[in-house]
Order: structure tokens, then sequence, then C-alpha cells
């Protein structure tokens, strides 16, 4: 159904946290706009509008 790699699914995960963009690159080690640049492609892949609309399609999906 999605195509997610597994990065995108930890980063998904930390999103459904609710961690911003520096607090995912810190928890990762990896540069605020590394996460941002994984963020936009899961929001793409999941054909979302928002962080938020990425989150719940996750959940409604069981993507983890």
């Amino acid at each position: 159904m999605f195509s997610l790699t597994d990065r995108e699914l930890e980063i998904l995960k930390l999103m459904a946290k609710g961690l911003n963009n520096t607090q995912i690159g810190e928890k990762l080690c990896i540069s605020k706009h590394t996460a941002k640049a994984h963020v936009s492609a899961i929001i793409k892949k999941l054909s979302a509008t928002s962080r938020n609309e990425a989150t719940f399609l996750a959940h409604k999906y069981s993507l983890f």
C-alpha cells in the first residue's frame, strides 16, 4: 500500500509522538533539514496534506 522506508517509519513514529523536525533530528543524530526532507517524503507518499494527517493515516492503516 505505502512504500515507506524503515527510516521514514522511524520518523513517522516520532512525528506521532509530537516531535518537531529539530527534535527528530536530535533524537536520530541527523540535521533538522534532513528530518524535514524525510517528513516531506512521508507526507507525499501518504498523499497527506499535513503532518497531522500523515500521523492520522499511519494510525488508521496500522503502519506502526
